[in-house]
């Protein structure tokens, strides 16, 4: 809606007047009946997709049991439709800096606590916070670089696209494989590159921090175990759905009878 002030000249006659606000009312009719601008493609293809994650991320499916985030599944059985750049480091944020990630890091520096792994850190409060903070900074560096950075860089999708159909072993051995194989954004199966090579980054920059693991060995190893969780969590990921809905019971919302013509 526009809205526009006309200033009169007090020495312009009636008729001037009157035909200066006839051409002032047709031009406000033929703005108020142009065409809305129209948006690019791109602009479309990321407002769907921003208002189909903000649909998901109000899906109770987004935290497997209340807890864990799982904030880039998607299904597998709609049309692919490609994310931006934008969209990938803000999936890598939202698995970054979820409160979970901060009550995982605090679990596995207590169990490193207990079974004294990287001794160098030391014991009581100031060991456990070295543990802790190595912890968060293996996750935030790895979901920066595997789900934000890489998949930018290479063109890959950081989602997970749930299998659904199909048997439990068919399904299990489809998510243990998508930590090697992931979409481009045309669509296209690919190898995940930015899985394998984000995660190693990762554990190369661990040696910053982790001064007793520092040889080849401790390297390859620590890549295994992340390669393995990731592996892992897409198990979960795969078969959330099918858990939730089996113990969050669905109740299809109820008809609202048709008003009759004589309602007001």
């Amino acid at each position: 809606m526009f809205m526009k002030r006309i200033t009169w000249n007090h020495h312009l006659t009636n008729v001037s007047g009157m035909a200066l606000l006839s051409v002032c009312m047709g031009t406000g009719l033929l703005a108020g009946n142009a065409d809305p601008p129209q948006e690019s493609p791109a602009q479309a293809v990321e407002n769907h997709t921003n208002a189909s994650q903000k649909q998901e991320s109000d899906n109770p499916d987004k935290r497997i049991f209340g807890v864990l985030p799982n904030f880039r599944s998607t299904s597998g059985e709609n049309p692919f439709e490609p994310i931006t750049r934008k969209q990938k480091f803000k999936i890598a944020e939202e698995d970054t800096f979820d409160w979970s990630a901060f009550v995982t890091a605090a679990g596995f520096a207590g169990l490193s606590q207990i079974q004294d792994q990287n001794p160098s850190f030391g014991s009581g409060i100031k060991g456990y916070a070295k543990r802790f903070g190595g912890g968060y900074a293996d996750q935030a560096i790895g979901n920066m670089m595997t789900e934000g950075v890489l998949p930018s860089v290479l063109h890959q999708d950081p989602r997970y696209f749930e299998k659904e159909a199909g048997g439990k072993w068919s399904r299990t051995k489809y998510a243990v494989t998508r930590i090697l194989i992931t979409r481009s954004d045309s669509g296209a199966w690919r190898f995940n590159t930015s899985e394998v090579l984000g995660n190693s980054i990762a554990v190369a920059i661990s040696n910053a921090y982790y001064p007793g693991t520092r040889d080849a060995g401790d390297n390859l190893e620590k890549l295994g175990i992340q390669l393995a969780t990731d592996a892992f969590s897409n198990i979960l990921k795969e078969f959330w759905p099918d858990i939730h809905r089996k113990i969050v019971p669905h109740h299809p919302p109820s008809e609202e009878p048709l008003a009759t013509s004589g309602s007001q």
